[in-house]
């Protein structure tokens, strides 16, 4: 049964709805709404801004985004958008998706914590992150209508969000600290991790093995 919220079609497919019910049993309540709402955000952005995406490849990387947060598929010896990102291109080639579009998806999920380059890049790309960004950070909620808005935040909502979003990074990210070094993930361990010490870019630089 095909799907609509805020205008926003969700692609009535078998890729989708194996897709969903993946995430759905491998992510809390509140995961699987956030990786909703950044389709539905990120659909919302796209067309205010032009942009069209495949429905299904923009899906698949906003649900499978976050999922290297997740107890069931993250590691501690990579980065977790990179944990997201293997599992989508993975799950999209499985699926008969050609290699390009697989890492279309691939490199939205592993961008979506890095500002200003997803932007630059084909809209399976840009619109991952414009979801993120809408959700998480509340960036240029002007682009999208009160009403919009509204639909989305009933049919998934966001209670007590900022606060429990913050929780799930840390959990998924505490168990391996190295991974992020000179990334925005580092604010959070520093937040919520006793003793945890940032690597520093400038000392690197100046501690490294080169004779002067």
């Amino acid at each position: 049964m095909t799907e609509t919220i805020a205008g926003i079609t969700v692609p009535d497919t078998e890729l989708v709805r194996e897709a969903t019910e993946l995430v759905r049993a491998a992510t809390s309540p509140l995961l699987f709404d956030h990786s909703r709402r950044v389709f539905l955000f990120g659909s919302l952005k796209g067309r205010h801004r032009g942009l069209e995406a495949d429905p299904e490849l923009l899906y698949v990387g906003a649900m499978f985004h976050d999922l290297g947060l997740t107890e069931r598929h993250r590691r501690t010896d990579q980065r977790f958008e990179v944990d997201g990102a293997d599992l989508a291109r993975d799950f999209l080639l499985e699926h008969g998706r050609s290699a390009s579009e697989a890492r279309a998806v691939w490199l939205g999920i592993a961008l979506h914590t890095t500002p200003g380059i997803a932007n630059h890049l084909e809209p399976e790309i840009a619109l991952v992150s414009a979801g993120v960004e809408t959700d998480v950070l509340g960036f240029d909620l002007n682009e999208i209508s009160d009403v919009d808005l509204k639909e989305v935040t009933v049919a998934h909502p966001r209670p007590n969000f900022k606060e429990n979003i913050l929780q799930a990074f840390n959990t998924g990210m505490k168990d391996r600290p190295d991974t992020t070094f000179g990334t925005m993930n580092d604010d959070v361990l520093a937040h919520f991790v006793p003793g945890f010490e940032r690597e520093d870019f400038v000392e690197i630089i100046r501690g490294s093995d080169w004779p002067e």
